[in-house]
């Protein structure tokens, strides 16, 4: 059996010790991997009623089914905690090539429980696991922090996953970033991992990830998929490097266009990037700020918020430097911007026009085209791959692949039952 390396690893921080765990197979057949096992894990072990910066909430990181195999766009993870923002189960999808390196390391999950004393980061070289003191880097930015570990670490193919200043000061709309670049956003989980005194992961694996049926597999995806990739194995490379006034970043993708572009009324692409890639440094989640932003913007134009109360940062629509400021004052908690920390639906609700947030359960939404498909997509979330895949993949290609892969027998039914069974559970949890 394929794509699975039928291993957790379970770190307490409280007690600073590790462990391998088997995975559970037959979670694993209906709950397939990523989204799927990790919240069904969460459902089994967090308590209802606990408290998303309590030490009793876990974090559960979970590579797909696919993740570091042959399939297209299978460079994905999932990563479940309590949200702080939404108070309920959250799973925030990320890209690049640290789920993929998590499997080479031979791991399917890791579980992060406890908190520890003081800050650390987790340090993964295949079956060497280490805790290490992150006291030095504790106060960076997400790229410093990042730079650092590796360097320590002296192994060029490991990726790292950290927090910024936001995650540490548990602004409700923290991420954490990995490979510099991307975002484990949405519901504040980056705040989950300040909470616990936890700085960051650097993981590297050496190993590989089978394919139960490799010719099969080949027959599968001999359809003309391009070289190019942004993210693992990634045809579509959603998102381009672009170098600005500050390095090197990434260019804009259409969640962050709407978010800065047509919320906040930023027109030109440089500033647009810069806007971007600061909430990235910061360890933002650019799709809230630019939510909560407008949210503020639209207060402005009301009244509701006082001339004082922006100690002299304009916060109005197009006002490029206005906007970096804000971000900047989110990120630290300072001032108005400790209030926008709360994310969209606590700061409009704080003035007395909760309408104005953009939110569904008190996430900030993204202005992008929805699918009604809602049990394709945990499927999809669950396998590793990106959503951006569905523009190009059926049902019936998803089946072949995962069957594949691991040399299940699944029907188109039986797959999309695992997605059901994903989204029925969350909706229990929530």
């Amino acid at each position: 059996m394929g794509g699975y390396t039928r291993k957790i690893l379970r770190i307490n921080l409280t007690e600073g010790k590790t462990g391998i765990e088997p995975l559970n197979m037959e979670l694993a057949r209906k709950y397939l991997g990523g989204r799927g096992l990790a919240g069904k894990m969460f459902f089994d072990e967090v308590a209802a009623d606990v408290q998303a910066f309590a030490p009793e909430n876990k974090i559960y990181i979970s590579a797909g089914v696919l993740t570091g195999t042959n399939a297209p766009t299978s460079g994905r993870f999932t990563v479940v905690t309590k949200s702080p923002l939404k108070g309920a189960v959250s799973a925030a999808n990320p890209g690049g090539d640290w789920g993929v390196q998590l499997k080479l390391a031979g791991y399917d999950m890791v579980i992060l429980e406890g908190k520890a004393a003081y800050p650390v980061y987790i340090s993964i070289k295949d079956d060497l696991v280490k805790i290490r003191d992150a006291s030095q880097l504790w106060g960076k930015d997400a790229y410093a922090a990042t730079e650092a570990i590796k360097r320590e670490f002296g192994d060029p193919p490991a990726r790292v996953l950290a927090i910024g200043p936001a995650g540490e000061n548990l602004v409700l709309m923290a991420v954490f970033l990995n490979d510099l670049h991307r975002a484990a956003g949405r519901s504040g989980v980056g705040a989950v991992m300040g909470a616990k005194n936890l700085k960051a992961l650097v993981v590297r694996g050496t190993g590989k990830v089978d394919e139960a049926n490799p010719e099969k597999m080949k027959n599968v995806l001999n359809a003309g998929w391009g070289k190019k990739d942004a993210c693992y194995r990634c045809p579509i490379a959603c998102g381009r490097q672009k170098k600005g006034e500050e390095g090197a970043g990434r260019s804009s993708k259409g969640k962050n266009k709407s978010g800065f572009a047509a919320a906040c009324g930023l027109r030109d692409h440089e500033a647009i990037h810069a806007a971007h890639d600061l909430c990235d440094k910061l360890g933002l989640d650019f799709i809230a700020v630019g939510s909560t932003l407008a949210t503020g913007m639209e207060l402005v134009q009301r009244g509701s918020i006082r001339p004082e109360e922006l100690e002299g940062t304009l916060l109005e629509y197009g006002n490029t430097q206005g906007i970096r400021e804000w971000i900047r004052k989110i990120a630290y908690a300072e001032g108005l911007g400790a209030q926008m920390a709360q994310g969209a639906s606590e700061f409009a609700a704080s003035y007395g026009h909760p309408e104005l947030a953009l939110t569904a359960k008190r996430t900030e939404k993204p202005e992008m085209p929805a699918s009604d498909l809602q049990d394709l997509t945990a499927v999809i979330d669950s396998l590793g791959m990106c959503q951006y895949s569905s523009a190009m993949l059926g049902l019936a290609d998803y089946r072949a692949i995962v069957n594949a892969v691991t040399g299940f027998d699944y029907t188109d039914a039986e797959l999309l039952a695992c997605g059901e069974r994903i989204g029925d559970m969350e909706r229990v949890k929530i």
